[in-house]
């Protein structure tokens, strides 16, 4: 009888705890579903919903620029750097470079080659290196789309059914020749190349910070496009034949 009195009140304890337990679980649950609502709710920059490695990809150019393999990254990084330092700030020219690059690359291997005889050591193993087929079809196939694209858009601009397309492409391509006066084809190049390698890392590890900023600095420019809207564009037929019809009127 004593055995079966003390086994009760340890059995209603344990159903109890296990209550208690499966409340807080489902608490726990409740409160990860809310913070999953409010993560989603958060503005975040362009709009985006996957994390910033899955924007790019999430393969190895993903990993490069967000230095998951910073000997690789810092690699790619200073030889970019070397070679803008050699063409602008030594003014180095590229066939110069090829050809010394050649000049010295076959002579280590040609007084190696010979000199292994004498001192008694293996000559040096040059790799057969060839161009395989798949891959550079592959990339000529992407770039025949993204140009076919380009070409597409193009002639859609300049078939004059969008007045308002016309004049921003205009104005973006005043702008970007504004911004080759100041500097040449390749500095621009290495400033991409040093942003695409700083920007997306940084942001990355202060996102929570960067995109309160975004957001109440992309708040303000909606507010300004509405009363650019508002005075400017909506003023602004948005074809030929529009303007036509607004003559006749």
């Amino acid at each position: 009888m004593s055995d079966h009195e003390e086994h009760k009140p340890e059995s209603l304890i344990e159903k109890i705890t296990e209550k208690l337990h499966d409340s807080s679980s489902s608490s726990d649950s409740d409160g990860d579903s809310k913070i999953s609502e409010l993560k989603s709710k958060v503005f975040r920059l362009f709009g985006r919903e996957k994390p910033v490695h899955k924007v790019f990809g999430g393969g190895k150019p993903a990993d490069l620029l967000l230095w998951k393999d910073k000997k690789l990254s810092g690699g790619i990084l200073g030889g970019v750097t070397v070679i803008w330092f050699l063409f602008e700030v030594l003014e180095y020219h590229m066939l110069t470079l090829v050809c010394h690059s050649l000049i010295l690359t076959l002579a280590i291997l040609f007084l190696w080659s010979n000199a292994s005889t004498f001192i008694h050591k293996s000559p040096p193993k040059i790799p057969e290196i060839s161009i395989p087929e798949k891959p550079v079809l592959e990339i000529v196939s992407s770039l025949r789309i993204e140009i076919n694209r380009g070409l597409a858009a193009i002639r859609d601009i300049a078939s004059g059914k969008d007045l308002k397309k016309f004049l921003s492409v205009i104005a973006g391509l005043w702008f970007v020749s504004i911004i080759s006066n100041c500097y040449n084809f390749l500095t621009l190049v290495y400033i991409l190349v040093v942003l695409l390698f700083s920007v997306p890392v940084v942001y990355d590890k202060y996102e929570d910070k960067i995109d309160p900023l975004a957001e109440k600095a992309w708040i303000e420019i909606k507010k300004q496009y509405a009363v650019l809207d508002a005075k400017v564009l909506c003023k602004i037929p948005r074809s030929l034949k529009e303007l036509k019809e607004k003559k006749k009127l």
